[in-house]
């Protein structure tokens, strides 16, 4: 098997999706500017029941702000309490919130309300998905929601009942002066602006059309909206995208005797729903609707247009009155920038100064906690100086104490084992799953118990009590576990070979430790994998897992996606096969005469020269992988790329679990009828995963690199995935491979779902 073959074999097979730029929103549309809320399809669902529900929260978050009830008392006249920019389906609803709870409101929209579902397609069928869900205000959804007009008529009774009136204006940007947002309004001549206390952005992607980028484009016969099929019944009409939108207005001039090309860049019609899936498969099948899967257009003229297969396959020329480009908006980013909104992805001068800022920060760190450079009197204390004319018997546990907060790397545990449970609970409270919480909770156990309790103080103070020494069983354990009263091998209880690889690489066979980890490394973690996946030890036990789930948790979406950041994937394996050759120059060193060329060879690649304090910085796996990777630049990344930067591309160990998972069972599976392709799922993924690609499919992710985080099962909106396994020998009644789901939740919307139906038996 060729290099190209072993990527493939790993994780270069699988899809890898990028992920949109977007203005980063957290919770009930919080943004980075205290005031300004985004609802609607920005805030990261595009369905109708959640932009009204984001709509509502938003101005309920207004009014539990304890600073509100005081500026609405203090406020100028002119000034309103909620500035709500854009009349769509969220932004009406939180008007109806703010006028249910008495607030003065602008409802500021550039044409009219609910123009988008105005601009649908006649006949447009609605999903209002979930089935189940019911927004707890605004706009609500009844029987007559499933077709476009009568939507649009139910909507609009709702609108006249509620007393909501809208006013005309394009808002350009945002700004405050003195404690009030201002909006400017572009249709204004005299430079008229709304004020307001607070500000809702419920304008979805009302940027500009995507463009196909061929010649032939700028003609008045490529559209990127449809109105009325009938009006091509008769033509040869060609519709490039493929997401429900494209799939719609294809079938729906088909139906009326159009000759309609539906072409797709994708293989495979992933993205729309299953009921329009199925329609346009059967309409192929029966030859009303020509499906051109994997073509993309290059020309368009006056009577004809090109479509060209795959990059540079054969071409196909087609008679041609019309062509509808449905390949979506962009998002209109200018506006939130000259806002001051935050864009995801965008890398400014803040970013680049708080990424060297981080860097400096965590080079320095890791030499001072190694006793190396930067290390002077300012920068690098002596630790010692917090006993100087302290005693204590030697055999107390206040020795212990001395002696473990004498040593700088106690402090940098300290602050690590901090970290992972303040951002934990943080965690905890963010997320309120029960995967979550125990998953927290265990991953916090591991951390301060195993590696910083025990090799702190509970093994050196054994040791001042003579457990390891005098012989038995006592001495042997201390004689191969600790030598030299080393308690900091302690670490590898948790932490296996090849990413904790000192208890291995030893002057002389610590036999205690090559047992233990042979079993961790080569039995117990392929055990794991092979059952929960490369999470149950990188999700649930690791301590670099423990501090991105943690620290890095409201990081995740900053990991970035696409295939050419998959291909970085492959640092892993290299030093995972660095160290594979370091543990065989080793054990030829241990077996062959004293000053042999493997002990060399071992040496100069283990610390760069034959002694480690003699060592040249990057040209040895000590400096190079262990301090330099996995310290400075994992650690230093973590709010700038997600916290998983060292895991996902460079752990060797998660390397080797790479390959484990290639024989494991464990699947995230995804119910396709749920899936609205919203892409939540992938862009939470701080591993780099396109999940959405697999839901949308119906098809079992099995990407190696999952680490069993639970974001993207908590994160969807509509409950698609789960985790689960695949039971070997044993099949279904549909004699598919048996599946298993995981008992313990990780869904909110399954755990809504499972009450629900509680409640009703």
């Amino acid at each position: 098997m060729n290099i190209r073959g072993y990527y493939n074999w790993l994780h270069g097979q699988w899809p890898a999706g990028k992920v949109e730029k977007l203005p980063v929103v957290g919770e009930d549309g919080a943004t980075n500017r205290d005031g300004i809320r985004i609802v609607g399809d920005l805030s990261g669902v595009p369905l109708l029941k959640f932009s009204s529900e984001t709509g509502v929260k938003s101005i309920q978050a207004f009014m539990a702000e304890p600073s509100f009830p005081k500026e609405r008392g203090e406020k100028k006249e002119g000034v309103v309490d909620v500035a709500i920019v854009g009349a769509g389906v969220s932004g009406i609803s939180a008007a109806m919130e703010a006028e249910k709870a008495g607030l003065s409101y602008v409802l500021i929209e550039t044409s009219e309300a609910f123009s988008t579902v105005k601009n649908f397609p006649k006949g447009k069928h609605i999903f209002t998905y979930p089935t189940e869900m019911t927004p707890s205000g605004g706009i609500q959804y009844g029987d007559r929601s499933d077709v476009k007009e009568t939507l649009l008529d139910e909507m609009r009774e709702q609108v006249a009942e509620s007393g909501v009136r809208t006013t005309n204006g394009r808002v350009e940007k945002i700004e405050k002066e003195g404690g009030v947002f201002l909006l400017k309004n572009a249709n204004s001549k005299e430079g008229e602006s709304w004020k307001a206390l607070r500000v809702v952005v419920a304008i979805g992607r009302s940027g500009n059309y995507r463009k196909l980028g061929v010649p032939g484009e700028g003609m008045d016969k490529v559209m990127n909206r449809l109105h009325d099929p009938k009006d091509f019944c008769s033509k040869d009409v060609l519709i490039v995208g493929g997401g429900d939108s494209a799939v719609e207005a294809a079938m729906a001039i088909s139906e009326c005797g159009g000759e309609v090309t539906l072409s797709y860049r994708g293989a495979e019609l992933n993205r729309p729903k299953p009921e329009n899936v199925q329609r346009a498969t059967q309409a192929a099948a029966e030859g009303k609707l020509n499906l051109a899967l994997g073509t993309t257009v290059k020309e368009v003229t006056e009577n004809e247009v090109t479509l060209v297969e795959g990059k540079d396959g054969p071409e196909k020329t087609l008679k041609n009155d019309a062509v509808f480009a449905l390949i979506g908006r962009e998002a209109p980013l200018g506006f939130f920038r000259k806002s001051g909104l935050t864009v995801s992805g965008d890398r400014g001068t803040k970013w680049w100064a708080t990424i060297i800022f981080a860097l400096l920060f965590a080079v320095w760190i890791y030499h001072w906690k190694k006793g190396g450079v930067f290390t002077g009197p300012i920068l690098g204390f002596d630790p010692k100086i917090w006993w100087a004319g302290v005693t204590a018997d030697p055999k107390s546990f206040l020795a212990a104490f001395k002696g473990a907060t004498s040593d700088r790397s106690f402090y940098y545990s300290l602050t690590y084992c901090l970290c992972v449970l303040f951002f934990g609970i943080r965690r905890i409270q963010r997320r309120k799953t029960p995967y979550v919480t125990r998953q927290t909770i265990t991953l916090n156990l591991f951390q301060w118990i195993p590696l910083f309790i025990l090799p702190y103080f509970i093994f050196p103070w054994m040791g001042a009590n003579e457990v390891f020494s005098g012989g038995g069983f006592g001495q042997w354990f201390g004689d191969q576990f600790f030598p030299g009263g080393s308690y900091w091998r302690a670490f590898g209880f948790v932490l296996a070979w090849p990413l904790f690889v000192f208890n291995w690489f030893t002057d002389e066979p610590l036999w205690g430790w090559l047992i233990l980890g042979f079993i961790q490394t080569f039995v117990i973690i392929p055990w794991i994998v092979r059952r929960w996946g490369k999470g149950a030890y990188c999700g649930w036990i690791c301590s670099c897992g423990a501090l991105a789930e943690t620290m890095g948790d409201s990081q995740r979406h900053k990991m970035p996606h696409g295939p050419k950041v998959n291909k970085l994937n492959m640092i892993g394996q290299v030093f995972l096969w660095f160290a594979a050759i370091l543990m065989l120059f080793r054990i030829l060193g241990w077996m062959l005469p004293e000053g042999n060329l493997f002990e060399v060879a071992f040496q100069y690649l283990l610390y760069g020269a034959p002694t480690k304090d003699k060592g040249l910085p990057l040209l040895n796996y000590a400096y190079l992988v262990d301090l330099l990777f996995a310290g400075v630049l994992g650690v230093a990344f973590y709010f700038h790329f997600s916290g998983r930067v060292w895991c996902r591309f460079a752990c060797p160990l998660a390397a080797l679990m790479h390959i484990y998972s290639r024989f494991g069972q464990f699947r995230i599976f995804a119910d396709k009828k749920k899936c609205i392709s919203c892409n939540v799922c992938t862009s939470v993924c701080h591993q780099g995963i396109d999940v959405m690609n697999f839901a949308n499919k119906g098809k079992p992710m099995e990407d190696p690199q999952c680490v069993r985080c639970s974001a993207c099962v908590q994160g969807c909106p509509t409950g698609v995935l789960s985790f689960g396994r695949y039971v070997k020998g044993q099949k279904d009644e549909n004699g598919d491979p048996m599946r298993v789901l995981d008992i313990l939740p990780a869904s909110p919307v399954q755990m809504r779902e499972l009450n629900e139906l509680n409640k009703k038996r």
